[in-house]
């Protein structure tokens, strides 16, 4: 499953459907252009809170998966454990792949 969500990352970075990095997901968010967050597993618990926070306020999901290298490497950049998805129809193959086929929402 991570690798087929990795692979879905790929994808919506080529298209531009993702925003990466603390500062551009936090604008993104603001304008209501996120519809999904994907946070590294290694993130740290503060970050963690935060964007936690976010997903709440913003009423959008937040998943936590792979490595920032795995994260990073998915969508062609150097050092992202935080990535914000603009795409619903991604948001949705996420879920899909998540819920074992059944996507929600």
């Amino acid at each position: 499953m991570k690798n087929k969500i990795l692979n879905l990352l790929g994808l919506a970075a080529r298209a531009g459907n993702i925003v990466s990095g603390n500062n551009a997901c936090e604008n993104a968010l603001k304008m209501n252009k996120i519809k999904m967050l994907i946070l590294s597993e290694e993130a740290s618990d503060k970050t963690k809170k935060n964007y936690k926070f976010y997903a709440e306020r913003y009423n959008i999901p937040i998943i936590f998966i792979g490595t920032t290298n795995e994260l990073s490497k998915a969508i062609g950049q150097e050092n992202r454990a935080i990535i914000g998805i603009k795409d619903i129809n991604i948001v949705k193959g996420i879920q899909k792949l998540i819920n074992g086929g059944e996507a929600i929402g």
